[in-house]
């Protein structure tokens, strides 16, 4: 790949505003297109992509003693084609954010993406991310709508078909002083406890809540099988939250559990307003996200 040149700002074009708005906004009711603009114009930088031009490569990694930042972007204008195993899937409109999960998780690229025509991004690397998200924790919440509706679109393309890998295992999503500032945010909040083998959650069900694990370890099915193990640390039931849609899978204490319970309200005050919380939400449906993507990639093949 070519060295990505990053030395000029200019403002984007206002027509490629006005289109990036009408789309996005279209698909995300949470999505406000002049703060997902105004939050990569404040760290970021705009890239001309002339058609042909490779982006990222699939399994590609970054920060190794030879490689660059990973960067993610927004599209103003033209069209990015996305490839898995040289097979096209799906195509990146103006007003989309991709290429999010290299930067949130330092994960390898999942996906190879290619300008189709011509095109101009915005793009951030990590460093650039996060001091972004401190000036404007509420983005946050707006990227987490759009991970979840892929993520929704992942989990329904599995359905009840799983691939046979082994459950993915989540804790420590919140590092200790993280879990520690949440707890003395909602010290009002009793904990709430679940015997081994209760039904915590059922897929299709209205959420009303997200839980952290403080204690125990429970396991989330999708369909009859087991996709997730969760510990002490890890988060579950924030998709609800995100999109107020159903549950998307089942959730049962696989041990005595204890579990600090949020509501809708508080979840969005601590997104807005705990930007580690935000960054730590996002990360754990980055990995997820990557974690159902190759599962569907499989099945495919």
């Amino acid at each position: 790949m070519e060295d990505l040149d990053f030395s000029a700002k200019p403002t984007p074009r206002p027509e490629a505003v006005a289109r990036a708005t009408a789309q996005v906004a279209a698909e995300s009711p949470l999505y406000q297109p002049a703060i997902a603009l105004e939050f990569f114009r404040s760290a970021g930088t705009i890239e001309e992509k002339p058609a042909g031009k490779l982006i990222f490569s699939e399994s590609e990694k970054a920060g190794g003693l030879f490689s660059k930042s990973a960067r993610m972007y927004l599209l103003l204008e033209g069209e990015i084609g996305l490839m898995i195993r040289n097979k096209f899937f799906g195509v990146v409109r103006p007003g989309d954010v991709f290429g999010e999960l290299a930067v949130i998780a330092e994960l390898p690229r999942s996906a190879t993406a290619m300008a189709k025509i011509n095109c101009r991004v915005l793009s951030l690397d990590e460093k650039q991310f996060h001091a972004a998200l401190e000036k404007k924790p509420e983005f946050a919440l707006m990227l987490m709508s759009i991970m979840v509706q892929r993520l929704r679109q992942s989990i329904a393309k599995l359905g009840t078909a799983r691939p046979a890998v082994a459950p993915a295992e989540r804790s420590d999503i919140l590092d200790r002083k993280t879990l520690a500032s949440l707890q003395n945010e909602l010290a009002a909040h009793e904990p709430a406890s679940f015997p081994a083998g209760k039904v915590i959650m059922s897929a299709g069900a209205v959420g009303a809540f997200m839980y952290v694990v403080l204690e125990g370890r429970v396991a989330i099915s999708v369909g009859n099988s087991v996709v997730e193990h969760v510990g002490p640390g890890g988060i579950f039931g924030e998709l609800a939250l995100v999109d107020r849609s159903a549950r998307a899978a089942s959730v049962t204490a696989e041990a005595d559990c204890r579990l600090l319970a949020i509501n809708r309200a508080d979840f969005i005050n601590l997104v807005k307003t705990k930007p580690v919380f935000g960054a730590s939400l996002l990360k754990s449906i980055a990995v997820r996200m990557q974690q159902l993507a190759l599962q569907v990639a499989q099945l495919q093949a």
